[in-house]
C-alpha cells in the first residue's frame, strides 16, 4: 500500500512524523511520503527534516519519501517553487489543487500540470478537460482523495481520467490518526469515486513504474 499525501506537525497535522510512519506501518503501508504544506518560507526547514527521518522509517519497514505540497502559492511561482523543492532534496512534489472548498487561485491546476517537476495534482476540484489532457501528456497523477470536502469532485476526476487516460492515485490527505486509510477504506474510496472493480485494483496496486519514479 502507498500514500504520498500525509501531513505532520511540520505543518498542520496532529502527528509527529515518526508517529505517522509507525501508524502506517501497522496498517500495512510499505511506501509513503510525508508531504507537508510549503511555500517560499518553509521549504528549507521541512525538506531536511523529513529526509532525516528516512532511516528511522526503514526500521519500521517503511520506505519514506520526502514530499511537499505546494499550497496557495501564486500560479506564476509554482514552477520555480517545484524546481527549488526538487533541488533541495524533495523526492516528490504535490500541488494543492483547485479544490471546491478552498479559495485556491484560478490557474493553479494549469500551472501544476504544465510543470515537469510536479508529480501529483492533489484534489483538483472541477479540473478542466484541457488541463486533464495536459496532466495525461506529462504523466502527472490526479488524486482521488478521502478528505472531507475535497472528495466531492472525485467522480469528476474519474470521468475525465477514464476518458483521457490520466494516471489516478488514491490518497488520504491525512492530518490526524483517524484520517489514515486501511486496506478496506482505500478500496471504498476508489469504488465510491466511480472506478470499476478492475480499475480500482489497478489504481490501488499500481505497477512498479509508480514507485521507481520517485
Amino acid at each position: 500500500m502507498y500514500d504520498f499525501h500525509c501531513h505532520s506537525t511540520l505543518s498542520d497535522g496532529d502527528m509527529l512524523p515518526i508517529e505517522m510512519v509507525r501508524r502506517m506501518a501497522v496498517l500495512g503501508y510499505s511506501t509513503m511520503a510525508i508531504s507537508d504544506h510549503v511555500d517560499a518560507t518553509n521549504l528549507g526547514e521541512i525538506i531536511p527534516a523529513v529526509n532525516r527521518l528516512k532511516k528511522s522509517a526503514s526500521l519500521f519497514g517503511v520506505r519514506l519519501l520526502c514530499g511537499v505540497e505546494i499550497t496557495h502559492v501564486p500560479p506564476e511561482e509554482i514552477p520555480g517553487t517545484a524546481r527549488e523543492a526538487k533541488e533541495m532534496g524533495a523526492d516528490i512534489v504535490l500541488v494543492h489543487g483547485e479544490t471546491i472548498v478552498e479559495p485556491v487561485a484560478p490557474g493553479t491546476n494549469h500551472a501544476a500540470v504544465s510543470c515537469r517537476d510536479v508529480d501529483i495534482l492533489a484534489h483538483p476540484g472541477l479540473l478542466s478537460r484541457e488541463d486533464a489532457q495536459t496532466a495525461a501528456e506529462h504523466e502527472i497523477y490526479l488524486e482521488l482523495t478521502s478528505r472531507n470536502g475535497h472528495n466531492r469532485a472525485n467522480g469528476h476526476i474519474v470521468s475525465l481520467g477514464r476518458e483521457l487516460g490520466c494516471e489516478l492515485i488514491v490518497q488520504s490527505d491525512a492530518h490526524e490518526p483517524r484520517d489514515l486509510l486501511d486496506k478496506q477504506a482505500r478500496w471504498m474510496v476508489a469504488r465510491g469515486a466511480g472506478l470499476t472493480e478492475e480499475e480500482s485494483i489497478r489504481v490501488l496496486s499500481p505497477d512498479r513504474t509508480l514507485f521507481t519514479r520517485f
